[in-house]
């Protein structure tokens, strides 16, 4: 490895990390501009795309700690989008479910989303996108095998 590769991985993570920043960034700012904050957003997005889901298990799902959740919970349960539900075969289990109103909410911001990530990325090509994704799927399951 010479000082040149260095300098290159050195390079590509800083590349990495500052459009990275810039995406983040931008979606953040629309999911405030409609009421919510990113978690907030991605619990919805779960129910909404794949239903009822246990409490036990939505913090994995979506990468957050699982004493976040029940606050995030709380929070969507108070403004009507989703509510609890328990299981009837385990008192253990409770799940939260999207209500109409969630439903209703997410279907008018859902492809709103889908528009605003599709604007971010049209600098790339459907090509450069393809490749993107490959290089970065590539470069995320590798790092999986390396110990430090």
């Amino acid at each position: 490895m010479t000082s040149e590769d260095l300098k290159q991985s050195l390079k590509l993570f800083i590349v990495l990390s500052r459009a990275h920043k810039a995406i983040t960034e931008t979606t953040n700012h629309f999911f405030q501009a409609n009421g919510l904050n990113p978690t907030e957003f991605a619990v919805l997005e779960l129910l909404y795309h794949k239903g009822r889901q246990p409490l036990q298990q939505i913090g994995n799902k979506i990468l957050l700690a699982s004493g976040s959740i029940t606050y995030v919970i709380d929070k969507l349960e108070k403004r009507g989008y989703l509510l609890r539900v328990s299981c009837p075969s385990d008192r253990r289990v409770t799940y939260a479910e999207i209500t109409a109103k969630g439903e209703t909410f997410m279907g008018e911001l859902f492809p709103e989303h889908e528009r605003h990530l599709h604007k971010l990325m049209s600098a790339l090509s459907e090509e450069e996108k393809d490749e993107a994704i490959a290089l970065l799927k590539k470069l995320g399951l590798s790092i999986k095998d390396l110990s430090y």
